[in-house]
């Protein structure tokens, strides 16, 4: 009865009363913690406030990053990484969980960005991005370049200098922060905003980009590894050399752009030729096409004389059709007196065999076949000779075309011995040779000097051609009445 009596004055309380009680002990035992353990399940709702847990070896606890705060993190929280979260504790009493409100949180030392960076750089390889058939070819000689940078500092400064030293080009900066909160997406939407330039408006589109910074701790260029810059990086349709940090850092940008520049100074380098170097070359070229132009004419030369010289005598050619159509004429002439001679005879033999009675018809008959024969012979003969004369009026316009005289007319001359031959060689010039010199309008005797000028005399004059004295006519009448001296 006593253990009775005893229960009833202990004092009751309500479901709602403990848990409002448990929270403020566990609010004001825990006012602020730092809490290491790796996230597990993050998860943000359509509020904006992300749900996770924290979990170690042997214990969870659940998480919860306001909306507010989450804006102000310097990285998204992400499956298997491991924080430091700062925050507090509290309860909630619709599951009769505690949980920490995570108001910033860290990661846990170098080694676990290591390892967010390298599963981050798988996930993105396995997509694609970081393929080479997606990279694009740099141009040889971009007229406009973007670059994505702070607008302080070193690195525009390098850029800027060594583009004035090595070809002098126009240069768009798009200013960005390059470390912080919003680095990562000021650098994307740099990058897209280039790439949504019109080539046609006022502010041109550039053709290459340089996403560029100075050296850090991978703290500091962490920017360049968010998946945000990345994506940007691989979708742009412009050529993009990513600069970030010194020759040993990497980032994931320099797997996702079209070059990797060691520093900001070398991506300079790499977009724009050294301007003497390429006017060295474009002479260069100049040199070897001209002389590959003159060794081609030298060459054609060449083989238009040789083909030349192996053309026929024109004038042995005409004189071989002149004689074919005497034959011709001549055949033409004698055969329709032979055809007509024939026939008689064979007329003589019919008409031999033929009585008396029907001699008067056979002879008509044939008389008929004979007149009739007598046309067709002449107008066969007379088609052949329109025929032939046609052919013949052909060939001679051709010959006419290609004749030494048409050559003639054109300035050059033709040189003969005294047998009519052409003298082609300058070492069949005999000393008191007689030759004779055929020009467009005649003729001319000459005879073959023995004396041969000297170099002087044969260098053109500086001061301009000079005419020479007609030869005498005393001189000229020496060889075949009007004959001169050749040399």
């Amino acid at each position: 009865m006593a253990d009775h009596t005893t229960s009833l004055n202990v004092p009751e309380f309500t479901v709602s009363e403990v848990s409002s009680a448990l929270k403020r002990t566990v609010e004001d035992a825990f006012g602020y913690v730092r809490i290491r353990g790796e996230i597990s399940q993050p998860k943000v709702a359509a509020s904006g406030h992300c749900y996770m847990r924290l979990k170690d070896e042997s214990a969870v606890i659940d998480g919860i990053i306001w909306r507010g705060s989450m804006s102000k993190l310097a990285h998204r929280p992400e499956e298997g990484m491991e924080v430091i979260a700062s925050g507090r504790l509290t309860t909630y009493p619709g599951r009769s969980s505690y949980q920490i409100i995570i108001e910033t949180f860290e990661l846990a030392g170098e080694g676990a960005l290591l390892k967010l960076l390298e599963d981050r750089r798988k996930a993105l390889a396995a997509e694609g991005l970081f393929s080479e058939d997606r990279k694009k070819p740099l141009p040889r000689l971009p007229e406009v370049i973007g670059v994505v940078t702070s607008p302080t500092g070193a690195v525009i400064k390098d850029i800027l200098h060594r583009l004035q030293d090595r070809f002098p080009r126009r240069v768009l900066l798009w200013p960005v922060r390059v470390q912080g909160d919003s680095a990562a997406a000021e650098i994307a939407q740099a990058i897209r905003g280039f790439n949504r330039l019109s080539p046609n408006g006022d502010i041109p589109r550039p053709d290459l980009l340089i996403v560029a910074r100075g050296g850090g701790s991978l703290e500091d260029l962490w920017a360049f590894n968010e998946e945000v810059v990345v994506r940007a990086a691989a979708d742009s349709d412009i050529p993009l050399i990513s600069a970030v940090g010194h020759e040993t850092d990497t980032t994931l940008i320099d797997f996702a752009s079209d070059r990797r520049a060691p520093t900001p100074t070398a991506a300079a380098e790499i977009a724009v030729p050294v301007r003497l170097e390429l006017i060295s070359q474009v002479q260069e070229c100049g040199f070897r096409l001209g002389r590959s132009v003159n060794r081609l004419l030298s060459e054609s030369t060449l083989q238009v004389e040789s083909l030349s010289r192996g053309l026929p005598d024109l004038n042995h050619v005409v004189e071989q059709k002149q004689q074919d159509l005497d034959g011709l004429a001549e055949r033409l002439g004698v055969g329709p007196s032979r055809l007509l001679l024939a026939k008689g005879q064979e007329l003589s033999v019919v008409a031999a065999g033929l009585k008396p009675s029907h001699l008067a018809r056979d002879v008509q008959r044939y008389d008929a076949a004979i007149a009739d024969w007598s046309k067709r012979l002449r107008d066969a003969l007379g088609r052949s000779t329109d025929r032939t004369g046609e052919r013949l009026e052909g060939l001679s316009t051709r010959l006419e075309s290609v004749s030494p005289e048409r050559v003639l007319e054109r300035g050059y001359a033709l040189v003969r011995d005294v047998n009519g031959k052409p003298i082609t060689d300058a070492a069949a010039a005999e000393s008191g040779a007689v030759w004779q010199v055929d020009f467009r309008d005649g003729a001319v005797g000459v005879t073959v000097g023995s004396d041969v000028p000297d170099a002087a005399a044969t260098q053109p004059a500086k001061s301009g051609p000079k005419l020479k004295s007609k030869p005498s006519s005393q001189s000229k009448s020496n060889v075949v009445g009007r004959q001169g001296s050749l040399l």
